[in-house]
């Protein structure tokens, strides 16, 4: 759609599993906290939700896990979201180690979902508009 909009972050101590490295489950809320920075900054975060009551849902990820992420590491966040087919939507992000190698990469489908009558929606204006705001950002 246009350019990705990038995240920042250290790994911590508390991102880290038994083995030293990013757990798995991890990766998931890594992602996460990058799309609702992306919508936040284009003006449709957690406060719009509630206030519109209707918001983007995960309806399914597609993690493919590359290169081990370890302690204090940087990475980068991408978020990439392709235009909306009818009430659908898909995500692509990546995980960016500092050398420029991928560490993971997920494929997001997701929906509109109406707080009020939990059903699938068609994307709003404001939901549309922020998804292009969000491309400018990057």
């Amino acid at each position: 759609m246009g350019t990705p909009f990038y995240y920042e972050l250290m790994i911590r101590e508390h991102h880290l599993d038994s083995y030293g490295h990013v757990n798995n489950a991890t990766y998931v809320e890594m992602l996460e906290e990058a799309r609702w920075e992306s919508i936040t900054r284009s003006g449709y975060g957690y406060e719009v939700v509630q206030k519109l009551k209707k918001g983007p849902v995960i309806l399914g990820i597609d993690l493919q896990f590359r290169k081990e992420l370890t302690l204090r590491e940087k990475v980068k966040i991408s978020v990439d979201s392709l235009p909306m087919k009818g009430k659908i939507g898909i995500i692509n992000q990546e995980i960016i180690k500092e050398d420029g190698s991928v560490s993971a990469i997920a494929k997001i489908t997701y929906g509109m979902f109406d707080l009020a009558t939990r059903k699938l929606i068609d994307p709003t204006p404001e939901w549309q508009e922020a998804i292009r705001v969000s491309h400018e950002l990057g």
